[in-house]
């Protein structure tokens, strides 16, 4: 859920921070994420960019065995401590996802995980292919890799910029992404309708640049109704867009 690669250079981290800590409150909505992800990541898993550990949280404590990496020090350090002695935690790297020596650094970690996910990172990074190709190295034959990020460029407001975004997506044009690192997507999916319009409204209209913690707690508390709507509205239409692609 963090910031795996440099990002603009001109934001400052305390957005994405201030982000995940109003995120971290949301278990609902953290939840939510974590089940529709679910299905794809099993066996050995890996997670690029965890953050603070709000989707990693979900994972171990359902008894799910998890790696996590993170770019940034002070990341990996607060995922020691949050789940340093937690018994499914298999390990905390410091990765840089399109590091030029990714290769020569990350070597012993290739083929070695049933699935890869990263929720909320590919947009930071400028260099999407050489995240996605890097991602893939890290799978086993047959492995899913599963990727969450924005949608529709439209949406890009001042959360986007002041979280060092580089891009959204859609449906499209992260296939596009997959077919160039020749993965067979097994699913694609639009996902969080009715965020959009918090989305807007937060970062558009009122040209904040950190997700308000109050509107957070709002949103939460409504979860088990806008997934019944989602239901309904993925195939067209959502805050970001989840797909999933297999390594032939």
């Amino acid at each position: 859920m963090g910031k795996i690669a440099k990002a603009n250079p001109e934001v400052n981290d305390v957005f994405g921070y201030s982000t995940l800590e109003s995120i971290s409150g949301a278990d609902k909505f953290n939840r939510w994420m974590y089940e529709t992800i679910k299905p794809f990541c099993k066996g050995r898993v890996l997670e690029i960019g965890g953050g603070i550990g709000n989707i990693s949280q979900c994972f171990l404590n359902n008894g799910e065995e998890l790696v996590v990496t993170e770019l940034q020090t002070e990341y990996c350090n607060i995922i020691r401590k949050r789940f340093g002695n937690h018994q499914n935690l298999k390990g905390v790297l410091e990765m840089d996802i399109v590091d030029p020596e990714f290769d020569l650094k990350n070597s012993e970690w290739f083929g070695t995980f049933d699935a890869v996910f990263a929720l909320n990172v590919v947009e930071h990074i400028e260099d999407q292919h050489k995240a996605i190709a890097n991602c893939k190295k890290l799978l086993k034959k047959g492995g899913s890799l599963v990727i969450l990020v924005p949608a529709f460029q439209t949406l890009f407001n001042h959360f986007d910029t002041a979280l060092g975004h580089y891009r959204r997506y859609t449906s499209k044009t992260l296939q596009a992404v997959f077919n160039a690192n020749d993965l067979s997507i097994i699913h694609s999916q639009y996902f969080n309708l009715i965020g959009i319009a918090g989305w807007w409204v937060s970062g558009s209209l009122l040209q904040k640049k950190i997700i308000p913690e109050g509107q957070m707690k709002f949103y939460n508390f409504f979860v088990p109704v806008f997934r019944i709507i989602d239901k309904i509205s993925n195939k067209w239409l959502g805050l970001s867009v989840i797909m999933v692609g297999k390594v032939k």
